[in-house]
């Protein structure tokens, strides 16, 4: 079939299936990746904010290079299975319903499934025209010409280190099914700041990016390098007024993106939406996991110290912080086992919308802070919540329990009383705070962590992982402890959910009064009263025997 020579074009052609499908014209961001897609590049990575159709564009193109060429051969790999049947089966449907693509509709004894098709004007061959598959699935086996990469990245994916290095091996299986002069073409959005993509970008592949906001132009070197979108630069070299407004206001406008700000946090939003994953600025995540001690704590008793080291890494914790963060056991135990010197519970209420009621239990011997417990409760100020909170106190042995008395002015308190009261009578306190809270919890736990003074039950950040699981992927890693201690930042509504975190420091700056004593003074301080009870008790025993000497003696 003679294609008109406007649509030789992929923008022109795009705009046609745009229209097909009722949509708005495409907007001047659809077409900048609509002409990247279609440039000779090949290997390509299409980095866009989340919403803007990049697979939408995707399958057009798909449709778009088979009518020029019918023999061209296209694997679709996703992160499943079923996400990559929903690539093959939309592109389906725009062949069917598209007048220009009736005649590319398989005939009698070609493949036309959602698994894998052809097009009626292609010559016989072992591999389908379009093929989609999962990439834990098996990618050999069949030959393409063009592969693309779409959203492979996705939080159940890449979480934790282990996942992203599994996801980075099984990409390299690309290279073994693409024929000669063939292009791979990634497309997504950054899920960490580790992303895949720019791994990846190492390996030769060449990145374009385009932000949801124009980001400041003092901005651009440091988080984009080259890789931001030309099209966005130069607009911003026309209209430096740009800066901070969106790049795609028929799409998402000024208020749209602010919601979106506000339900992502500042971290997300940047990673989401504006593509930043620079982390050169060694300052913006001050808490890393490096710098906790990790080991099983007894309810009771610790040792009198602890010597930090990193020969002991811990790999059997799943991992969700940056990049290089490993989490390590002590080095070594110095000292007995004895009784903390006191132990607190922190609660951060919550209403019963999706905060939770965070608690952190923290417990204090000689300087060193053990969290014992951590975690959230589901269901805000309900019974069955209070009774939790009370049982955890009578479990953990608390000597106080701190409540964060900002919320409701108090009311959660009043209701918790009666809980504490009958389970487990404990003293009670409330803690108000009036200090920005990002920096109020990274001045409390950076001193404490850079000093290798908090040690963490290995049990809490499994807990801690595990808890969250039933929450939809993408919102799951937001509520962890773990993540939230990696990610925070110095900025305001830095994330979305702070909960976990806010409760630990709370508890932890009950105890920093008395972090300035020294472990070892503690330690002398001990042993000398010890060897004073002993010669105490050695003197008493002396002059007993004396007493029943002289007394035998007179008799």
């Amino acid at each position: 079939m003679q294609i008109p020579e406007q649509l030789k074009d992929f923008r022109n052609f795009m705009f046609l299936v745009w229209k097909h499908l009722n949509l708005p014209d495409p907007t001047p961001v659809q077409y900048d990746i609509a002409d990247y897609m279609q440039s000779n590049v090949r290997r390509a990575v299409v980095e866009a904010f989340r919403g803007v159709g990049k697979s939408y564009i995707a399958c057009a193109y798909v449709v778009h290079q088979l009518l020029l060429d019918p023999d061209k051969k296209f694997m679709v790999v996703s992160a499943s299975k079923s996400r990559a049947d929903d690539f093959s089966t939309f592109t389906q449907r725009m062949i069917v319903e598209l007048p220009i693509c009736k005649h590319l509709i398989a005939k009698e004894g070609q493949r036309w499934s959602k698994i894998a098709f052809d097009v009626a004007p292609a010559k016989a061959s072992g591999s389908a025209s379009v093929k989609s598959v999962g990439i834990t699935g098996q990618i050999t086996g069949s030959r393409a010409d063009v592969i693309i990469a779409d959203d492979i990245e996705v939080p159940n994916n890449s979480m934790t280190q282990m996942m992203r290095e599994k996801l980075s091996e099984a990409v390299k299986e690309f290279d073994a099914v693409l024929k000669p002069d063939g292009r791979i073409i990634y497309l997504g959005t950054p899920q960490n700041e580790m992303s895949l993509y720019n791994t990846i970008c190492e390996r030769g592949y060449e990145m374009r990016i385009w932000t949801a906001r124009y980001p400041k132009i003092e901005t651009i070197e440091k988080s984009y390098s080259n890789r931001l979108a030309p099209f966005l630069y130069k607009q911003l070299e026309l209209d430096e007024k740009l800066e901070a407004h969106p790049t795609d206001p028929l799409r998402f406008d000024e208020t749209d993106l602010l919601e979106r700000e506000l339900s992502y946090g500042r971290s997300g939003f940047s990673l989401q939406f504006m593509l930043d994953t620079a982390l050169s600025d060694t300052d913006r995540y001050p808490l890393k996991l490096s710098d906790l001690m990790v080991m099983a704590c007894d309810g009771d008793k610790a040792p009198e110290k602890l010597i930090y080291g990193i020969m002991k890494p811990i790999k059997e914790i799943p991992n969700v912080g940056l990049a290089g963060d490993r989490l390590y056991a002590p080095e070594a135990i110095v000292g007995e086992y004895i009784e903390y010197d006191g132990s607190v519970l922190a609660i951060d209420p919550s209403g019963r919308g999706a905060d939770e009621t965070a608690y952190a239990v923290v417990k204090m011997l000689n300087g060193y802070l053990y969290v014992t417990d951590a975690g959230g409760l589901n269901g805000g100020y309900s019974k069955e919540v209070l009774e939790d909170l009370a049982r955890l106190a009578k479990r953990n042995k608390v000597n106080m329990v701190l409540i964060e008395s900002n919320f409701g002015d108090g009311m959660f308190t009043e209701l918790f009383k009666p809980y504490l009261q009958t389970t487990y009578p404990v003293s009670l306190e409330e803690v108000r705070h009036s200090k920005q809270k990002e920096l109020r919890i990274i001045d409390t736990l950076e001193p404490v962590m850079n000093q290798h003074k908090l040690i963490i039950d290995p049990k809490v950040l499994q807990k801690d992982y595990d808890s969250v699981q039933h929450r939809p992927p993408e919102k799951a890693m937001r509520y962890m402890l773990a993540y939230q201690m990696t990610r925070i930042t110095k900025d305001r509504g830095s994330l979305a959910h702070d909960d976990r975190l806010d409760v630990l420091a709370m508890a932890v700056a009950y105890w920093v009064e008395q972090m300035a004593a020294n472990v070892d003074e503690e330690i002398r301080d001990r042993r000398s009263a010890m060897l004073d009870d002993e010669l105490e008790k050695f003197l008493i025993g002396v002059n007993t025997s004396k007493t029943q000497v002289k007394a035998t003696t007179w008799m």
